[in-house]
């Protein structure tokens, strides 16, 4: 007997046929000048079963190089034949994306207000929407992220210290770097996982910025994760060709007087405890202070300013066992990062 077709995705009120795709706009708010805003989401519901993914950009409004990475996934050809439903959001904070800043209009940081409630403020409302009509209806999420402005972050997965399963996908994702990091109150991975949903945060690049290395690093890491779930064809996806690099501890170093910083190192640069990385000079050239790793690490995030405080946050170093390994690593991924592109934008779709 033929199979019964797969039902209807259903979300916001709109039903999506299987095998098919649509966007659905979800209400978030008018503006005060009567401009109505809501949150698009691109719904790809496979004929097949399969799980429900998310994939999600522009929590933080500034963060712009998430966008990018899903204009690209969901024009790669392996969609055609997706099993399970894909769901896509690539600007979740459209008030941030539209002011070019990191928070809603009240100043709050979307990602320190989940749960939220659906008669909260901005933010929360727009928490509780997310939550309810995304993360609750998925089995797993992929967040994307990049750095605050006048900041940079090597390609990375976080991943929460306790989590069996995001610690396998984080290597399927194949980042040059995971880094255990703990869950903070409000956060949407904290959220999640506290109704038992499971999301990697994916970390790569600058704010208000595009970075062809990072885009292809959360492009391929997506489309890996994806076939892994039984989701996609494999085909085309390379595997990384040595395993991220697992860091258990990092620290943000400060510069130690304010003034002008000179950097002599670079995200994704290995280094060793007692290695020089950046000089912090008075304006006359009289003074000067050195910041030195205080252990081996991996740079995974910087500054980029060069004009810094007291205090200011200018390397975040995660610390590795092994200098040896962790060079061979990076070496690798950098290798696979700058090579060509997985597709050639005349075979998306």
């Amino acid at each position: 007997m033929p199979t019964s077709k797969r039902p209807a995705f259903e979300i916001g009120g709109v039903s999506v046929a299987a095998g098919t795709r649509r966007t659905v706009e979800l209400p978030i708010s008018v503006l005060s000048d009567h401009t109505p805003v809501s949150m698009s989401v691109l719904v790809l519901h496979g004929r097949l079963e399969g799980p429900t993914v998310f994939v999600s950009a522009g929590v933080h409004g500034d963060e712009v190089i998430g966008v990018e990475i899903v204009r690209r996934l969901v024009r790669v050809p392996n969609l055609k034949s997706l099993k399970g439903t894909l769901i896509v959001i690539p600007i979740v904070n459209a008030f941030g994306f539209i002011n070019h800043s990191r928070y809603l209009p009240d100043r709050r940081d979307l990602n320190r207000s989940f749960p939220g409630h659906a008669s909260g403020s901005l933010a929360s409302r727009l928490a509780h929407l997310f939550l309810t009509e995304i993360v609750q209806r998925s089995d797993l999420g992929i967040d994307l992220h990049s750095a605050a402005v006048h900041r940079t972050n090597l390609p990375q997965i976080r991943i929460s210290p306790d989590n069996p399963r995001t610690a396998e996908l984080a290597q399927v994702f194949g980042a040059p770097v995971i880094l255990k990091s703990p869950l903070r109150e409000g956060s949407l991975r904290g959220e999640a996982k506290r109704i038992g949903k499971d999301v990697l945060l994916f970390e790569a690049g600058e704010a208000l910025r595009f970075d062809e290395k990072s885009v292809r690093a959360g492009l391929t890491g997506i489309l890996r994760v994806l076939a892994h779930l039984g989701m996609i064809a494999s085909k085309g996806i390379g595997a990384p060709k040595l395993p991220s690099h697992l860091c258990t501890w990092s620290k943000w170093l400060r510069a130690p007087v304010g003034g002008l910083l000179r950097t002599f190192k670079a995200d994704g640069d290995v280094v060793a405890e007692g290695e020089t990385l950046a000089a912090v000079s008075d304006l006359f050239g009289e003074a000067e202070r050195m910041i030195v790793a205080p252990f081996d690490g991996i740079i995974v995030g910087r500054a980029v300013m060069p004009v810094v405080n007291e205090g200011d946050a200018v390397f975040h170093l995660a610390r590795v066992a092994s200098l040896a390994r962790a060079e061979s690593t990076m070496d690798h991924m950098n290798d696979q990062l700058t090579g060509d592109p997985m597709f050639d934008e005349d075979e998306i779709i």
